[in-house]
């Protein structure tokens, strides 16, 4: 599996991830939104996020886990169509989540020998470290929109062997508050990799 791991948006190197793809349908994921009440704010944004996927010469489709939640063998075969997924930012507890109960954490992980890409930023990105701990001091991991459960899944998809941290350093609202984390990383000495906005990550895994 392919990532392309950026703290804010497509970022500077867009066109790389672009060129990752053979087949050009990408699923873009915004559950991690699923919290906000702004929804012509969220759609605006998607949008923004749709336009620039396409001008990367690709062919984005909305895929909405909610649809699928218990439905893993459906979600699956949709996967199936794409040649990989965009992963928007939000609250990466409820994305978590959402990954659960559709099981799309279980068909990653079969795809991660495969050229799936996958991509995406801030929350996006901070799902793919081993655990989310560390990240309740960013975002709230007791807000539970309608269709989710209280539990907490701490444990991240595991596919690179430390923490991520976006927005570090940068202009953004959550900047502060990822002080906190790095804060938690250190003190419990685990490795994690701080991202600045327009920056990103490339990795190959197997």
């Amino acid at each position: 599996m392919k990532l392309y791991l950026s703290s804010y948006h497509l970022g500077p190197r867009a066109n790389i991830f672009g060129q990752m793809f053979t087949n050009k349908k990408v699923g873009l994921i915004s559950n991690a939104l699923d919290f906000s009440t702004d929804k012509e704010r969220v759609e605006e944004s998607t949008q923004k996020d749709i336009v620039d996927l396409i001008s990367l010469g690709l062919h984005p489709e909305r895929l909405e886990l909610r649809d699928y939640f218990h439905a893993q063998d459906q979600l699956e075969h949709t996967i199936a169509e794409f040649g990989g997924i965009w992963v928007r930012g939000g609250n990466s507890f409820i994305l978590r989540r959402a990954m659960a109960y559709s099981g799309l954490d279980i068909i990653l992980q079969k795809l991660r020998t495969s050229n799936f890409v996958y991509g995406g930023f801030s929350a996006g990105i901070c799902v793919v470290a081993p655990t989310l701990k560390g990240l309740e001091f960013v975002d709230d991991p007791l807000v539970i929109p309608e269709g989710y459960q209280p539990e907490i899944v701490w444990e991240g998809l595991d596919f690179v062997p430390y923490a991520l941290v976006p927005h570090y350093q940068s202009n953004h609202p959550e900047s502060e508050l990822i002080e906190k984390s790095v804060q938690y990383y250190v003190e419990h000495h685990l490795p994690y990799v701080t991202l600045k906005d327009g920056e990103d990550i490339l990795e190959e895994i197997h």
